[in-house]
């Protein structure tokens, strides 16, 4: 199995940046795609960007160009560098692994972006 605990949320002022960190455990080596979801209230979980054992990465359209996703594979963990916030960004953010045909989740993390 594939644990993920993640970190970095908080509340920034709209233009400001965050970056969120997850660190993954146990079956590491099995996992091929590592991402980010978020969920806004009332509203249904939705990917905002994830990234391939190889490097290659995937983003929502609303966060092209601010969003950035990196994976430190020495430290089995996944960054997203998000600049440029809007209020719009506000939401749960969770960790996503995909390893053996199955999917790893995180507890999430809040980020509160205010207008």
């Amino acid at each position: 199995q594939v644990q993920l605990v993640e970190s970095g949320g908080g509340l920034v002022q709209a233009g400001g940046s965050l970056r969120l960190s997850c660190a993954a455990s146990g079956s590491i080596f099995s996992i091929t795609v590592m991402g980010w979801y978020r969920q806004a209230p009332g509203k249904q979980r939705e990917l905002v960007a994830r990234i391939t054992s190889g490097g290659n990465t995937n983003y929502e359209d609303s966060v092209k160009g601010r969003f950035t996703i990196s994976r430190d594979n020495a430290k089995n963990t996944v960054h997203l560098q998000m600049n440029s916030l809007k209020p719009e960004d506000t939401g749960v953010y969770y960790c996503n692994a995909l390893y053996l045909g199955r999917f790893s989740w995180g507890q999430g993390t809040q980020v509160t972006v205010s207008s």
